[in-house]
């Protein structure tokens, strides 16, 4: 008998059974089912009838003497019919007559009633006790039993320990490598592998892509369809899958271990979200606090700061970023606060990578802010050319990929955190008027970018600056109400179609500063069709567009239009 069937840490098969040297010594003939004698035994279980059937549940092992049918064909037969309509593994048939000498006869008719069976029927010639058998093979099943619930807890206290200590992904990974003597990896829904480990796992990470889409073998076939996996995450929200290409491990204490792994995971994920959002509110209620407060002071704000989070090195440049998401006036509101959500944690977590600290803040839904700076004891170990703009493009950097799109704004860098919480509010100023260029060509702006831009936002609700800019452009507003761009009593007036194509004529012009070759070029317009709509253009605004203080005046006005008009 092998180890682990002598140990108890192994499964009892019938063949391991056989080996048992209370049967080996019965000299055991298998007359059928030779091809399931590595089938597991659940129970063993005696029977002096042929009518077993009703004490069976299926696996169990069955002895028995058949003393009282062995001799009739149809008896033995149904015997064995019951056996299979059961589901047993087997029986074992002691076929000796009183004297303990083998009984010819009997063998004949259990042999031709075992004849073309799947069923494994094995018999002795020998008289054996069944009772030394039962309690050897159920000693065995009871040790298995209690090794396996031993297992269990195990792997109960293991995973438990782990979500207790609130454990990194990665030592998740690496546990269950362990346990498991395995390579295992956990990817996201992108099948990008996150984390991996156990032996192999490296070699597995590299090609992992082409392996789980096919490419390393047919397109289209997903080769880890047939590992072992559990999927990570809420029902609702799924955020990957744990993968075991290989196991050394029986398939039910495998399965268990990477569901507990992917609870353990989901707990974790879950864990560190609510932690980042309290984190989040508290520090935007200190942001709160000292943007509305006057008597607290730059060491006291700084003292809150820390338990917060937030310890920048000495007299480090505090720099002001607001983030703005871009987004549709039709855009689900849901799916813009998953984005900032989102965006969030993900420029939290590239700070933590790059060694930077953060006041984070949320300023109103898809806007964000946050102070940053190098994290206290960073300074020594960063270039003397980090500055703040540095390292802002250095955490930039850190998002590409991500499936969302904004523009950042920055406010002036400060050595003091209340200014810097001040400079916020210009920040999302800037952010603000960024996100209405046509064209960016930057990663974040200053106030010094959006130039006038920034000025005409600021004054949006003057109602002086609305009627400068309706004065200006009045004649090519084509506002029927309130008699804005048409002549009283004038059949002929322009419609509002043409007063509009006009007003984007306007802005060719302005945009490309009066250069009639680049206007003709852009509006794809020959030159009489163009000299003919300046002279129209100018007729209708009553200026002369070659007067610098009128191209000035107009340009304001058409910028405070197109953003606020």
């Amino acid at each position: 008998m092998d180890s682990s069937t002598q140990s108890g840490t192994g499964s009892l098969s019938i063949a391991g059974l056989l080996e048992f040297a209370e049967i080996s010594r019965a000299a055991p003939t298998v007359l059928a089912g030779a091809e399931e004698l590595a089938r597991t035994i659940r129970w063993v279980h005696i029977a002096d009838s042929e009518h077993v059937e009703r004490f069976l549940e299926g696996g169990e092992l069955v002895l028995t003497t058949a003393t009282t049918f062995r001799r009739s064909p149809e008896a033995m037969a149904e015997f064995f019919d019951q056996l299979e309509r059961a589901g047993a593994a087997g029986t074992i048939v002691e076929l000796v007559d009183a004297d303990s000498a083998p009984d010819a006869e009997a063998e004949a008719v259990v042999r031709a009633a075992a004849a073309g069976r799947s069923l494994t029927v094995v018999v002795l010639a020998q008289r054996v006790k069944f009772v030394r058998i039962t309690e050897l093979a159920h000693r065995h099943l009871l040790a298995q039993q209690i090794s396996q619930l031993e297992h269990a807890q195990e792997i109960h206290e293991t995973y438990t320990q782990l979500s207790l200590d609130r454990a990194g992904a990665q030592t998740i990974v690496d546990r269950t490598a362990e346990l498991l003597g395995t390579a295992v990896v956990l990817e996201d829904v992108a099948h990008r592998v996150l984390a991996h480990s156990g032996s192999g796992s490296q070699a597995l990470a590299q090609k992992w892509m082409d392996l789980v889409t096919g490419a390393a073998t047919a397109p289209d076939v997903d080769n880890s369809a047939k590992w072992r996996q559990t999927p990570v995450g809420l029902r609702t929200r799924r955020w990957g899958r744990l993968v075991v290409p290989g196991a050394a491990e029986p398939v039910a204490a495998l399965d268990q271990i990477i569901e507990r792994a992917g609870e353990a995971l989901t707990l974790t994920r879950m864990a560190d979200r609510d932690e980042q959002d309290l984190l989040l509110q508290a520090q935007s209620g200190l942001i709160r606090e000292i943007t509305d407060s006057e008597g607290l002071d730059e060491r006291a704000a700084l003292e809150r700061a820390r338990s917060l989070g937030f310890a920048p090195a000495a007299g480090a440049e505090l720099l002001p970023v607001v983030v703005r998401i871009d987004r549709e006036p039709d855009t689900d509101p849901t799916r813009v606060q998953l984005q900032e959500r989102g965006l969030t944690q993900e420029i939290a977590s590239a700070a933590a990578r790059l060694n930077l600290c953060l006041l984070m803040t949320s300023l109103q839904s898809g806007a964000f802010g946050f102070v940053l700076a190098p994290a206290h004891g960073s300074s020594r170990r960063a270039p003397r050319t980090d500055d703040a703009d540095t390292r802002l493009t250095r955490i930039l950097g850190e998002l590409k990929g991500y499936a969302a799109s904004w523009v950042v704004g920055v406010g002036r860098s400060s050595t003091s955190l209340l200014r810097a919480v001040a400079g916020l509010e210009s920040a999302s100023h800037v952010a603000e008027v960024a996100s209405t260029l046509d064209v960016r060509e930057r990663s974040f702006y200053r106030s010094s970018d959006v130039r006038i831009r920034g000025l005409l936002s600021l004054l949006a609700e003057d109602s002086r600056l609305r009627a400068f800019a309706e004065g200006e452009l009045g004649p090519l507003l084509g506002d029927t109400s309130s008699g804005v761009g048409r002549r009283d009593g004038d059949p002929n007036s322009p419609s509002e179609s043409a007063d509009g194509k006009l007003l984007e004529f306007l802005e060719l012009y302005l945009a490309h500063g009066g250069n009639k070759s680049a206007m003709a070029r852009a509006g794809h317009l020959s030159r009489p069709a163009l000299y003919a709509r300046i002279t129209r253009l100018q007729d209708r605004l009553g200026v002369s567009l070659d007067d610098a203080e009128s191209r000035t005046a107009l340009h304001v006005a058409l910028l405070w239009w197109r953003m606020h008009g």
